[in-house]
């Protein structure tokens, strides 16, 4: 019993918007996973989900390698498995069905099933790891192997028990000693194909890295089930073998550290930037990070020594009676000198904004557009509250979750409880603010051209001429906005 077949419940095909911006980034939560049991002995492959059409398509795959654990190791890395939508979740019940059938144990870690082990572990599923599951995952393993029976001594499972009920043990303490993970196994992953499809999408190669796991912050719409709110990281020492690695491999153009938040602990950043230009390891990047973190000027200015370009930065609301309802901990005004200061150092600053949370009326979304508007981010992300188990949001408005409780694919921007404004309101003004957002940078682009006239070029001519589109559409949302807000 030596042979592990892992997968992940991410089908691309089954996210249009995802699909058709074609910039994909490989299961890195997989690969570690894979990476400590190959370490272990284990003979793994891997069934990258990824760019597969469907589900079924597992069924040859299991017939050739005949593994004796087929795992489903969701990359807890990347948000929109958090999200947990129910297109990847059947995919995921499909896959344990087809796994069981071919003689197959079956464990399963994502966020989604440790949400909800028990319909996991009724659809097919054997084991659910709950948390953090490299090492629980090397521990059942080696259970199993050597033929022990009772499970309820590993922590951070759950498994149906004699008497047919669904059980947990107790949790796992997180991993603390991240360096002491062996690099992800990157040579399982098909990696031109990863590459062909940024090529054609952008023009350039982006990979995906981790630094750190897990976020001491209390944003109260925001779950946590794998690393909860514990903040544990790399050395950079670490973080700098693995790109050393990556670069001698691919041909890489681009990093996005897909941490919570980069950076976070004292002076790592400082040091970080100092080891990449001293191996001369400077790389485009882009990372996630906080607003009252980057109102630190030499924070951010070895950011952008170090290669950054781009920030996301989760703004969220112009409002601070919003912001405040969230718990998120930070300012309007901070938001402002974060983004003042990453422009300055040359990097560019997008924001995340989020519409629909309890509370917000009217002023509140104006307050968040006039912020957008002024500020001008480099690119917006625009959602709608969407609340997920384990969260103090969800537990406000779980009353009106009745008949959804998921999105089925990350584009269907629906809000699925009661509101200020019914939830044709909140995708109409999804519509309405990016129209918005776009003239705005239009008409900047003209007072930089006229104020500029010998930086004229092709690209800012268009963006200036965009204008011509940006305001009669802008008006027309705005229009049928206006007429949603009277029904």
């Amino acid at each position: 019993m030596n042979n592990i077949l892992f997968s992940h419940s991410y089908f691309l095909r089954f996210d249009p918007k995802q699909w058709s911006l074609g910039q994909p980034y490989a299961p890195l939560g997989t690969l570690y996973a894979a990476a400590l049991m190959r370490e272990n002995g284990y003979n793994v492959s891997l069934f990258d989900t990824m760019f597969v059409e469907d589900p079924n398509r597992v069924i040859p795959v299991l017939e050739k390698i005949r593994p004796d654990f087929f795992v489903i190791y969701d990359d807890g890395f990347n948000y929109l498995t958090k999200m947990c939508l129910t297109n990847m979740r059947e995919a995921a019940f499909s896959m344990c069905k087809m796994a069981k059938a071919k003689g197959c144990t079956v464990i399963v870690s994502s966020s989604d099933s440790t949400d909800r082990y028990e319909e996991y572990l009724r659809e097919g599923a054997d084991f659910v790891i709950i948390g953090e599951a490299e090492h629980t995952l090397l521990e059942l393993v080696n259970h199993i192997e050597t033929g022990l029976e009772d499970h309820t001594a590993i922590q951070g499972l759950a498994f149906i028990n004699k008497d047919n009920k669904a059980i947990k043990t107790i949790p796992r303490p997180v991993l603390k000693d991240l360096d002491s993970l062996p690099l992800p196994a990157w040579d399982l992953v098909d990696m031109e194909r990863y590459r062909e499809s940024w090529l054609k999408s952008v023009g350039y190669f982006s990979i995906n890295m981790g630094t750190t796991r897990g976020c001491p912050f209390k944003c109260n719409w925001c779950a946590k089930p794998i690393y909860g709110n514990r903040y544990n990281s790399r050395s950079p020492e670490n973080v700098i073998k693995e790109l050393k690695l990556l670069k001698d491999r691919y041909p890489i153009d681009h990093i996005w550290f897909c941490d919570d938040i980069f950076g976070l602990k004292p002076g790592w950043v400082m040091e970080f930037s100092q080891l990449i230009q001293k191996e001369n390891l400077r790389t485009r990047f882009k990372i996630q990070s906080r607003a009252d973190l980057l109102v630190d000027e030499k924070l951010v200015a070895s950011l952008a020594a170090s290669g950054c370009e781009n920030i996301w930065m989760g703004a969220e609301s112009g409002s601070q009676k919003i912001l405040d309802a969230m718990d998120k901990g930070i300012t309007v005004e901070q938001i402002q000198i974060a983004t003042k200061s990453m422009k300055k150092e040359g990097i560019k600053p997008s924001f995340f904004i989020q519409f629909g949370y309890p509370g917000e009326d009217k002023a509140d979304i104006a307050l968040t557009i006039k912020m957008i508007n002024e500020l001008l981010p480099f690119e917006i992300g625009i959602s709608v509250s969407y609340p997920l188990p384990g969260t103090v949001f969800y537990d406000r408005v779980k009353a009106d979750l009745k008949k959804k409780t998921n999105w089925t694919d990350s584009d269907e921007m629906a809000l699925m409880f009661s509101n200020t404004f019914p939830p044709t309101y909140y995708k109409q003004l999804h519509k309405f603010v990016h129209k918005n957002y776009h003239m705005h940078l239009a008409k900047n682009s003209i007072v930089k051209l006229i104020k500029n006239p010998l930086a004229i070029n092709i690209g800012s001519l268009k963006k200036a001429l965009s204008v011509f589109y940006y305001t009669p559409a802008t008006y027309i949302e705005r229009l049928k906005l206006n007429q949603l807000e009277r029904i």
